[in-house]
């Protein structure tokens, strides 16, 4: 006996999802949420003043962009381990955009940082109040590939100055090539040997570390969580180093006085002309940072057999943004590392977020002095070795094997976004999706068909031994019809019937067929009236249901020459 299902209605509302895992909160959820944000807390602080860095603003700022966006993230996202803050994509997209309106290490510098997140926080929550997150869609796989990895190559060369001593400026990897190499006499031996030291120790913890630990007894989830904190030792490192020889007199460079105390209360500048430029990058912002977070919380929820809510990830991550705006930080999202970090320490809920910001707003109270001789040099290496682990230029041989105009896609994102910057790269990339969509299925596979001997079965006359009819013309459309490929069917058709003369029949399977847009019905109109002033029939088969409801509201069944058919094989058996 089978029972029917009516399927579940579809519903959403932008709730607070704290509620769903507050109410079976217990001490054991909590000493493990306590745990894994202690260990987030060692991360998140060298990469917050690292990504602050990044994004040309004053250390503090990366940690009270740490703060406020983890507790509201906690109270409207669905994830339950995502990590939200300062990400490396999103700093050099800050860079990029607020450098174009004030000068690095200004006050109104950080006020056009501020403002930027202002407005991704507003166009986020805008995004999913209306339900938008499918628009990240349009972002595929390869653009975003090739857009981080170009975006990697650019954040690298964009520490080389930090990492030698030098004053180099540019947006594009030219601009950042041309200024380093003419700033080479210029070079400070100790900063970049402090430098390379960094590099190299770090470059080392992520492959050396855990084996070690492993080999001296330490448990192997203690050695990986161990070899991920491995920054914080660099830090402290250097730190002492800078501060034994008082390196500042020797022309390195330090994060120097970090002012203590809670993050601050600021708001955007409320100017217009300000507001309608920084539109556009906010917008870039916005959606690249969604699709990062929306792809991590996916592939880790999954890992548990959770599912997150991307329109309600899109309220949450707004919410995220205002937070920032108002307590003085900047732009950010869900970091991939410290959410996996934060994974693998066992963080059940998103109350390790909110223990992660006190923690991090303890570290803004009580231990910024201490920061006062790390070297700048040193966070240049941890962003080094943070970003190049995104590079991939597998992706292009991949690409290249698959599906070249994919290839074409991440070549052209990849060489845009290194030479004329992140904005225009993505946009490339985007713009050239979208029209190799277009010119793809602007031509689509049409195959005629025949019956693969004693079945039920109709494939491809060029790949199978069939039998095939000749008065029948079975063809199949393997694409949707729509305006840009609609003249193609009718190409195919005119070009058979002028080919066989004892045509009476022609027989289109509609299988793969989701949709007719208007376009193409007129085509379908053209196509039968132009059959049947020819002495022949225009028949349907296998019409799927959404696409039938759409035919029968208009008056194209009603005119059709021939018959609808409900599988290709009756089709084939009626005419024979």
């Amino acid at each position: 006996m089978t029972t029917a299902h009516k399927p579940a209605a579809r519903h959403w509302c932008p709730d607070l999802p704290v509620r769903h895992w507050a109410r079976q909160y217990d001490r054991d959820t909590l000493l493990r949420d306590a745990l894994a944000a202690a260990i987030v807390t060692l991360m998140l602080i060298p990469q917050s003043l690292a990504y602050a860095q990044l994004a040309g603003l004053p250390p503090e700022v990366g940690l009270y962009a740490s703060v406020a966006p983890l507790v509201i993230y906690a109270l409207l996202g669905t994830s339950r381990v995502l990590a939200v803050g300062p990400v490396a994509v999103v700093s050099l997209m800050t860079a990029a955009a607020v450098g174009e309106h004030a000068a690095a290490g200004t006050g109104h510098y950080i006020a056009v940082a501020i403002t930027l997140a202002f407005l991704s926080g507003l166009i986020l929550l805008a995004m999913g109040l209306l339900r938008l997150g499918f628009l990240a869609n349009f972002l595929s796989h390869p653009v975003i590939a090739g857009f981080i990895t170009a975006s990697g190559i650019l954040i690298a060369a964009s520490q080389l100055k930090t990492l030698l001593g030098v004053s180099a400026g540019g947006h594009t990897l030219i601009e950042m090539v041309s200024a380093l190499w003419a700033q080479r006499g210029a070079v400070n031996g100790l900063t970049l040997g402090v430098g390379l030291s960094s590099l190299a120790f770090l470059f080392w913890v992520r492959r050396g570390l855990q084996p070690l630990l492993r080999r001296l007894g330490v448990p192997p989830r203690a050695a990986e969580l161990g070899a991920k904190a491995g920054p914080v030792a660099a830090i402290v490192a250097a730190t002492v180093f800078a501060w034994a020889i008082d390196a500042g007199t020797h022309g390195v460079k330090l994060v120097g006085a970090v002012p203590q105390g809670l993050p601050p209360l600021t708001q955007p500048l409320w100017d217009m002309a300000l507001l309608q430029s920084l539109l556009v990058p906010a917008l870039l912002i916005s959606v690249v940072g969604f699709v990062e977070s929306v792809s991590v919380g996916q592939t880790l929820a999954a890992k548990r057999r959770q599912r997150i809510e991307p329109d309600q990830e899109l309220v949450a991550l707004g919410g995220s943004n205002l937070g920032a705006a108002f307590t003085g930080g900047f732009p950010v999202t869900g970091g991939f590392a410290r959410s996996v970090v934060n994974f693998d320490a066992g963080a059940q809920t998103p109350a390790a977020g909110v223990y992660t910001a006190a923690g991090i707003l303890l570290a803004s109270l009580l231990l910024t002095p201490a920061l006062f001789y790390l070297p700048q040099a040193t966070l240049a290496a941890t962003i080094v070795v943070a970003v190049l682990a995104l590079v991939d230029f597998g992706i292009l041989r991949r690409t290249w094997v698959y599906a070249k105009a994919d290839f074409i896609a991440v070549l052209a994102t990849l060489l845009v976004t290194l030479a004329a910057g992140v904005e225009s790269g993505l946009v490339a990339g985007v713009g050239l999706s979208l029209v190799l969509h277009l010119w793809r299925t602007s031509q689509p596979h049409i195959a005629e068909v025949g019956q693969v001997p004693g079945t039920e079965h109709y494939r491809n006359v060029l790949r199978h031994q069939v039998i095939t009819q000749l008065d029948v013309l079975a063809l199949r459309m393997d694409e949707s019809l729509y305006f840009a490929n609609a003249r193609a069917l009718e190409d195919r058709i005119n070009a058979a019937v002028a080919a066989r003369p004892a045509l009476r029949h022609v027989v289109l399977q509609c299988s793969a067929i989701n949709d007719i847009d208007a376009s193409a019905l007129d085509s379908l109109e053209a196509i039968n009236e132009r059959l049947r002033d020819a002495g022949l029939q225009l028949h349907l088969s296998e019409v799927k249901g959404p696409v039938m409801d759409k035919l029968q509201r208009s008056d194209f069944l009603q005119r059709l020459s021939g018959r609808v058919f409900l599988t290709h094989h009756q089709a084939a058996q009626a005419l024979a």
